[in-house]
């Protein structure tokens, strides 16, 4: 190759990326003024933790924009570039410390407050961490709730500046492009990711995950207190006698039912009622599910968690209404939740399964709740189909009548959860 055909290479090369930071640099400058407030800069290399770290701060500050890193020198590129309105940093990093990025800002300015999260507490760290002026410390595991404190005493809510997405197309729209918290009594995130760990769990370690969540432990007693699960006619009185009884993966969808209750945390009447008959749906689905699965011999346990997650979609676009309610003043119509939902569930509930990484055997049984190809095979689709169209009081129907029959189900027997009628 001629030395000037190599000069014109390298040129060009160093030309793109030049092009490419200033593109970067354009786009995070545009979304800031034009329709993001608040930007967070957050450093954890732990990938679940991280994740939850996202959430928890999308659900304190609705429209920020959230960047996360897990290597400390790309953090500290980062806030040179575009310094954040609050910075959350662990402390352990592969590439170094996270008090490395705490020095980074405290160099440029004392004002931003920096929220240190580590695994670290004894008082020298904590000291040691307090001398580099952060503002905060939060010892891992931490609780959800424990979090959202803290970051809402840093940066109070009324605090940030009012965002660029003022209708409720525009908030529903950023919705769709950030991380989604609902407003449930437990993560929903931390409850999946134990699901995926379902296998390597017993009723001691669950119990000992869940010691502090007193609306778990009360929800576990009751299930397990419930008369079907009653064998000896004595009161089960520990969580983890509780999950034995149960079944750990029982425990896990009672949990995660629990986490997508959030009728009670919606201050709108007409929305906490909407998100209570959403959740009683996803549950009469869930319900059915499990029945058709045992009745085709498959385990009931993913078909219920699928019927549990199939409202998801609208149970966010509810949280949104909500978020706008807050800020005008003034509860939406029910021709409006109605039109909001129609619109913009599907899209929520596509971003939420991306955000919660549900796997794709799992996407497809929640997507099989709304629809299923004639040309369909699969056993499980079918299940997924049937239970949502039995839940419905749609047994009667001719889809439902062929369903039931293509899955060796005589339609006379079912009731609407699936189980043979008397």
């Amino acid at each position: 190759m001629k030395p000037q055909t190599e000069l014109f290479i390298s040129a060009s090369a160093q030309g793109v990326t030049a092009l490419l930071w200033l593109l970067e640099t354009f786009l995070d400058s545009y979304l800031q003024t034009e329709y993001l407030t608040m930007y967070v800069l957050i450093l954890e290399d732990d990938e679940l933790i991280g994740d939850l770290l996202e959430t928890v701060v999308a659900g304190a500050y609705p429209g920020a924009i959230i960047r996360l890193y897990t290597l400390v020198q790309s953090a500290i590129s980062s806030w040179q570039k575009h310094p954040a309105d609050l910075v959350v940093v662990d402390w352990n990093l592969p590439d170094g410390s996270g008090l490395e990025l705490i020095r980074a800002v405290r160099q440029t300015t004392s004002d931003v407050p920096v929220l240190m999260i580590s695994g670290r507490a004894d008082r020298d760290s904590i000291l040691a961490a307090a001398h580099l002026g952060i503002s905060g410390y939060v010892s891992k595991p931490f609780q959800v709730e424990v979090l959202h404190q803290r970051l809402t005493e840093l940066v109070p809510v009324q605090t940030v500046r009012d965002s660029g997405a003022n209708t409720l197309d525009e908030k529903m729209e950023a919705a769709c492009n950030s991380a989604i918290q609902l407003p449930g009594q437990i993560d929903t995130a931390a409850v999946l990711a134990l699901m995926e760990k379902c296998d390597e769990l017993d009723a001691n370690g669950l119990a000992e995950q869940w010691k502090k969540e007193p609306a778990l432990s009360a929800k576990m007693l009751d299930v397990a207190n419930n008369a079907s699960f009653r064998r000896s006619g004595t009161p089960v009185k520990t969580v983890r006698e509780a999950i034995s009884v149960i079944g750990v993966a029982m425990a896990l969808n009672q949990a995660l039912a629990l986490s997508l209750d959030i009728a009670g945390k919606l201050a709108c009447s007409r929305l906490a009622e909407r998100a209570h008959l959403e959740q009683e749906q996803a549950l009469r689905v869930a319900d059915s599910a499990r029945a058709l699965a045992q009745r085709v011999g498959d385990n009931p346990a993913i078909y219920y968690t699928a019927g549990l997650l199939s409202r998801a979609g609208e149970l966010a676009a509810l949280k949104v209404l909500q978020n706008q309610c807050d800020q005008s003043g003034e509860p939406p119509e029910i021709e409006q939740i109605d039109s909001a939902i129609a619109y913009w569930a599907e899209k929520l509930g596509n971003r939420i399964k991306v955000q919660w990484r549900l796997p794709l055997d799992l996407r497809e049984l929640i997507g099989a709740v709304y629809f299923v190809s004639r040309s369909n095979v699969s056993q499980s689709k079918l299940v997924m189909r049937a239970a949502a169209l039995l839940a419905a009081d749609q047994a009667d129907g001719s889809e439902c009548r062929t369903l039931l029959r293509r899955l060796g189900i005589e339609h006379r027997e079912e009731s609407r959860d699936g189980t043979r009628k008397s």
